[in-house]
């Protein structure tokens, strides 16, 4: 191979440099989206595109714009801190364990389990009805069910006392991010045994809004104000909106066969994109954020799939969360992010790309930055002085196998 001349040197370096500069100066492909995102017609306001920056403070419309979908609250404007008449308090469930005392007696006295089709069966009295029902009721009705069968003259002190509660399967479906048949009231791994062996115990494994986080937790359309629960072939509308309001709610206790169904207000509601308890635990995110693509999940200092972030993170928290944020202004001061969701109403996915530099300094941010949703994914895109360095170190890499 002949050697290259200076000249010819000169001349081929210009050149990778001029085509460096054409590559990463070249116009960008803004995403495209089958629901009219960019205009504010997305699942989110906050998904539009941003406009110029405003000279002067204005006022913040993604929350007004969100709301304009909105149906009305089922359960109207009131509050009920109280649940349905028939629904408060224990609920005794099959598989729950009953210490039944009888006082005196010891034919009728002892450990008893709910059966499968939620009766107590004792000795000559036949089954007594338990699921749905308190500890009391089903007192009372053994002592009514002694006297009438000629065992005592009148009624006796009898006294039911849940010895361990069992787990329970109900169905949960409608606006939550997991509907499906969930299993609740089931211990961990750590056992309290003193709890373990005391008598007329509760448990709060078995409330309505744990049903609700172990379904993926409410999604942000959710209407909270007549949350339908349906036992025994009858359906009762329950208010769970203190639960994000902070504010007194009856935590209805579930049993088995029960179904719950959240239904939706159409619209997204920043006001339930908080902690709490029917919320959900937090946000899986997918990420990317290489300057170079990678060989595995470990090189690039990322998770095996996902990063934990709290719910309510918004999308330029995340980015500073993943690194996108920060280090030398010349080179990482105009890189972008790129976000990835979906919407839960009609299951149609969208893309939004940010400058966070343009993100960073603009005083309506809060206008364009969207809540992350679980399953969402993050991608961090270079600055243009990284892309041309990276570039033209390509194309020097080229010319110099010449």
């Amino acid at each position: 191979m002949r050697p290259i001349r200076p000249a010819a040197l000169r001349t081929s370096s210009a050149l990778a440099l001029s085509l460096a500069l054409a590559v990463a100066c070249a116009p960008e492909r803004r995403p495209d989206n089958l629901e009219p995102a960019a205009t504010g017609g997305g699942f989110q306001a906050q998904y539009r595109t941003p406009g110029p920056k405003p000279k002067e403070a204005v006022a913040l419309r993604s929350a007004a714009m969100n709301a304009e979908t909105c149906r009305a609250p089922a359960g109207g404007t009131g509050r009920a801190a109280h649940a349905p008449a028939g629904l408060g308090g224990e609920a005794l469930s099959r598989g729950d364990l009953l210490d039944i005392r009888i006082f005196g007696d010891t034919t009728f006295s002892g450990a008893y389990e709910v059966s499968r089709d939620g009766t107590v069966k004792l000795p000559f009295l036949g089954a007594v009805p338990a699921a749905g029902r308190g500890s009391g009721s089903v007192a009372r009705d053994i002592g009514a069910r002694l006297v009438a069968g000629g065992h005592y003259p009148e009624a006796p002190e009898v006294s039911v006392l849940v010895s361990d509660f069992g787990s329970v399967r109900v169905g949960v479906s409608g606006a939550v991010f997991e509907p499906h048949v969930i299993e609740l009231g089931l211990r961990g791994d750590t056992i309290d045994t003193r709890r373990q062996e005391a008598l007329g115990g509760s448990t709060e494994g078995r409330n309505l809004s744990a049903a609700l986080r172990a379904a993926g937790g409410i999604r942000p359309d959710a209407d909270l104000s007549a949350v339908r629960l349906t036992r025994g072939g009858r359906s009762y509308s329950i208010d769970m909106r203190g639960a994000i309001e902070g504010t007194a709610f009856d935590d209805v206790m579930l049993i088995a066969g029960d179904t719950v169904a959240v239904p939706s207000r159409g619209c997204f509601q920043e006001a339930l994109m908080v902690p709490s308890p029917v919320s959900p635990p937090g946000v899986s995110l997918f990420l990317s954020n290489l300057t170079q693509p990678a060989t595995g999940n470990a090189p690039s200092a990322n998770g095996a799939e996902t990063r934990q972030v709290p719910y309510g993170t918004r999308f330029l928290q995340a980015a500073i969360n993943a690194n996108c944020v920060g280090g030398a202004l010349a080179t990482s001061g105009h890189r972008s992010a790129a976000l990835l969701s979906r919407n839960p109403l009609t299951g149609v996915s969208v893309v939004v790309e940010r400058r966070l530099e343009d993100m960073m300094t603009r005083a309506d941010r809060d206008d364009y930055d969207p809540y992350l949703l679980p399953g969402d994914a993050l991608a961090c895109y270079d600055s243009t002085v990284t892309n041309i360095a990276d570039v033209a170190r390509v194309i020097g890499a080229v010319a110099g196998g010449f």
